[in-house]
């Protein structure tokens, strides 16, 4: 199976394939970039699943928890069970847009109507947990008018700005990004808010395992799903060190445009706002700005990142590994200080695809951090 610009065309993972490739995601140190480099350095995901413990035990580390076949299938059942499924990148369901980021969930659980993730003009609504009534209302018209106008609109069904958004939206469809797993809502007050999401055609989507309870780490994750599947993020009432602004900042690595709603200096609640305005952000103050803005743009302007390669059969053995003079060289190349991959492939004189499988022994051997642009660090004392 062939994951790339043209995946819409492309048929669906088998319930083997499936199976695998949640295995694969759900096994110790392995994220959605690592997952892609396994796949299209071994062939598919069976075989990538097989390489692991050797490929740790080269990194350092020799026990490497993979995901056992049962709690595979027991979090697929517990999908099934409970009206969700998951979809793969490349599928025709998965979020278009999302597929340009920097390390696209192979996998996203969803609930819900999936034709509100397919469409292309999809936008995020962000802003205050603790909002004011003139910024909900603010947030509520807006929406309101953007989703008449056909766009779905994205969020992170949190209290305030969020809330009022998805509400403004369900009539148009509104897709809910959680931050733990599709079965656990967050914050819980807003179990009917999401009933009448799912109800009125709209989606919730998370990319944690099943029954997965958010941390404060796992909220910026969530956030740059939000930005990812959208063309762009309008962020309304935002503190100077709001989650909204961790959106932002996604947005701007993905090369979405970013839309603020000017504020009162005297409010705390428009600073990270106001700030955004002076970085360059859009100021708006009406949907109509957003509509001009994005006027003919259904397209992020961004190469295809998330590359996977898995064909329906493959025979060929692994490719061959690098002998231990080339490892020992391309490890004593890293240090605490991110350097480029493609710096690293010149330096060294080792072939991208010795590189990348050093690269991958150590990250799982949790010896190795991946930054944007990338670029790659060694963890130092593991």
């Amino acid at each position: 199976m062939s994951l790339g610009p043209q995946a819409d065309k492309t048929p669906r993972l088998s319930a083997a394939q499936r199976l695998a490739w949640l295995r694969l995601i759900r096994s110790e140190n392995v994220g959605p970039r690592t997952f892609r480099d396994l796949i299209n350095h071994f062939g598919s995901a069976e075989k990538a699943l097989e390489a692991l413990p050797d490929l740790s035990r080269r990194g350092g580390k020799n026990a490497l928890r993979i995901c056992p076949l049962e709690d595979a299938e027991a979090e697929l059942a517990a999908h099934e069970k409970s009206g969700a499924r998951l979809i793969a990148l490349g599928e025709p369901d998965y979020p278009p847009h999302l597929r340009h980021i920097d390390g696209p969930p192979p996998l996203l659980s969803v609930k819900g109507n999936g034709a509100t993730l397919a469409q292309q003009k999809a936008l995020a609504v962000v802003g205050a947990r603790n909002a004011s009534l003139s910024g909900r209302k603010l947030a509520a018209s807006i929406t309101k008018e953007l989703s008449a106008d056909g766009f779905v609109i994205v969020s992170g069904l949190a209290r305030g700005i969020d809330a009022a958004a998805h509400e403004a939206a369900l009539s148009g469809g509104t897709i809910a990004v959680f931050a733990g797993g599709i079965n656990t809502l967050y914050p819980p007050e807003h179990g009917t808010l999401l009933s009448e999401i799912i109800r009125l055609g709209g989606t919730a989507i998370s990319e944690m395992p099943f029954g997965w309870k958010p941390r404060g780490r796992d909220f910026p994750r969530r956030n740059r799903l939000i930005s990812g599947i959208s063309l762009g993020v309008l962020v309304i009432e935002a503190a100077k060190a709001s989650g909204s602004l961790h959106t932002a900042r996604f947005a701007l690595e993905q090369n979405r445009e970013i839309f603020a709603v000017p504020g009162s200096p005297l409010d705390p609640r428009s600073e990270g706002a106001n700030r955004l305005i002076q970085q360059g952000a859009t100021l708006i103050t009406c949907a109509k700005d957003v509509t001009d803005s994005l006027a003919g743009r259904i397209e992020p302007v961004l190469p295809f990142d998330g590359q996977i390669s898995e064909p329906d059969h493959d025979d060929s053995p692994y490719p061959a590994e690098p002998g231990e003079k080339t490892r020992e060289q391309i490890i004593s190349a890293l240090g605490p200080t991110p350097v480029e991959i493609d710096e690293l492939i010149r330096f060294t004189g080792a072939t991208t695809r010795e590189v990348r499988i050093v690269l991958l022994e150590l990250e799982l051997a949790g010896r190795l951090e991946r930054h944007q642009g990338n670029q790659v660090s060694l963890i130092m004392g593991t």
